[in-house]
């Protein structure tokens, strides 16, 4: 099939398509799995040497994936991702290309072998293209580190696309591909994507094997709270990887598998709904105020039951305060080999009183729990699941922000814990800790439920802003189908300026 007439117009359309329309438009027939992988690379040359989102590349091996993908369709074949283009986070193995998470120690650690999760996409028919930037060790919410240098953020390149997932979320919005692959303990798929307007889902704990991810290479055991999930364009997206990237752990499948219940509702106006905007004893940013109003506003218009915290029975709602104390807990101690403490960190440390039983004390003595004090908030963390598990007894969604604030400008001062960021609250701006832009991320992350981050528009420095619906253990359908039907009512990606080569497209931009 020769199409060199009709390609600029058709491939243009495909460039903010979804991994789905694309996967149809192989499917079709009308493009090749070649001339897309070209695209797609034509626009990284393009576009990257400013927001430095695909860092690690092997164009050959992607181009005998394409042709591969294009023989398989002449023959017939049909797979979810058969020829679509993907890039994945740099922390996940992908054989013969490097795996260092961003750490020099490793910069020629190279994989002999996919990680599981990518070897699923790849049988799935999806061609690597290559890896995306992340941050030193993933520990961070800038993308930035000493081998591959700084990804920034394709709608305003001052500013950081987030971490650790950032140059998968950059290379989303930018129009590179259309699904990637990344990982999430303290935020690292939703924080990114808040950032860059694109969907992320933090799948519910356990159900994604993580096998293949990290350095060093070859550990067997998960680090506890971290998952792996899908970010995309689209909501549907989300899950068709989610259904991609279930049952992979090999010893599991040969006796457990996973069956994800269906969506609780199929109409946006049966979810039940709690919001919540202010976090308990902090006060609410305006940025945090104008992301749930603007979901608040929406949700009312459909006759969604929006309720707010003071309207939910005493007891009811598991005590935030408490679950974020050992979140923090837990998050230290699941470090194998767990960075020094800044010299300023050692000092309150030491400073502590014994019976400091505060969120910042958690994090400080959590690298030297004993195994004693971990299992008290291991039984706290599943006595919280189940809490959590009546409270979705009578709501269906949680929706909250992401952070109380949109994409940054870059600060990699040093030290990290001693970072401030600038936050407008009503009473005007203030400098905020590094420490305190965790508190919505890390919600669902201690009890294990999953989390979708959706887009909601743009705020008035027409960055974009998003909100996260936490939902059920192991309901993970329902959140996605929750940001699904709200992009179905008022849209959600919208490329960012500059990036788009579509007239057609660019015309319909809200």
């Amino acid at each position: 099939m020769t199409t060199h007439a009709l390609q600029p117009t058709l491939l243009d359309s495909l460039t903010f398509a979804s991994a789905r329309a694309q996967a149809e438009a192989l499917a079709a027939g009308r493009v090749t799995a070649v001339e897309l992988l070209e695209h797609v690379l034509a626009r990284i040359d393009r576009f990257d040497r400013a927001i430095n989102a695909v860092v690690v590349r092997n164009d050959e091996a992607a181009r005998a994936a394409a042709r591969e993908a294009d023989a398989a369709l002449a023959r017939g074949e049909r797979r979810p991702l058969l020829g679509v283009p993907i890039t994945v986070k740099e922390s996940f193995d992908v054989a013969g290309f490097v795996t260092s998470s961003g750490n020099p120690d490793y910069a020629d650690n190279v994989a002999a072998q996919d990680a599981l999760a990518v070897a699923a996409l790849r049988k799935a028919g999806a061609v690597i293209v290559g890896k995306s930037n992340v941050p030193l060790a993933l520990a961070d919410l800038q993308s930035y580190n000493a081998i591959y240098g700084v990804s920034n953020n394709p709608w305003d390149t001052t500013r950081t696309p987030g971490g650790s997932s950032g140059g998968s979320t950059a290379a989303l919005a930018a129009g590179y591909v259309a699904l990637e692959l990344g990982t999430d303990i303290g935020g690292s798929i939703r924080i990114p994507a808040h950032f860059t307007g694109v969907y992320g889902h933090k799948p519910t704990a356990g159900l994604v094997a993580l096998g293949g991810t990290g350095v060093p290479s070859g550990r067997r055991a998960d680090r506890d709270l971290t998952v792996a999930g899908p970010l995309a364009r689209t909501a549907a997206d989300l899950e068709l990887a989610l259904d991609l990237l279930l049952n992979l752990e090999p010893l599991a499948a040969k006796a457990w598998k996973a069956s994800l219940p269906p969506a609780r509702h199929t109409q946006l106006k049966d979810f039940r709904v709690l919001v919540i905007d202010q976090w308990p004893g902090n006060p609410r940013s305006l940025h945090e105020a104008l992301v749930v109003e603007r979901v608040v506003e929406r949700l009312r218009t459909q006759g969604v039951q929006v309720s707010r915290t003071a309207d939910v029975p005493v007891g009811l709602l598991p005590d935030l305060v408490l679950q974020h104390r050992v979140y923090r807990s837990l998050l230290g101690s699941s470090l194998a080999a767990p960075p020094a403490l800044s010299e300023a960190a050692q000092k309150r440390l030491e400073a502590l009183a014994p019976d400091d039983d505060s969120a910042d004390a958690a994090l400080l003595r959590a690298p030297t729990l004993r195994h004693s004090e971990w299992l008290k908030d291991n039984e706290r963390r599943v006595a919280l699941r189940h809490q959590w598990e009546r409270f979705f007894d009578a709501f269906d969604v949680v929706v909250t922000p992401v952070a109380p604030l949109p994409a940054f400008a870059h600060n990699h001062s040093e030290p990290k814990d001693a970072r401030t960021y600038p936050v407008a609250f009503e009473d005007g701006t203030r400098e905020v800790r590094f420490l305190d832009l965790f508190h919505w991320a890390g919600l669902p992350v201690l009890p294990g439920l999953p989390a979708t981050s959706f887009p909601v528009g743009l705020d008035a420095e027409g960055l974009p802003v998003s909100a996260q619906a936490v939902g059920p253990y192991l309901e993970d359908r329902t959140t996605i189908a929750f940001a699904g039907l709200l992009e179905a009512l008022y849209g959600g990606f919208v490329a960012p300026p500059g990036y788009d080569t579509d007239p057609a497209y660019e015309a319909s931009r809200p």
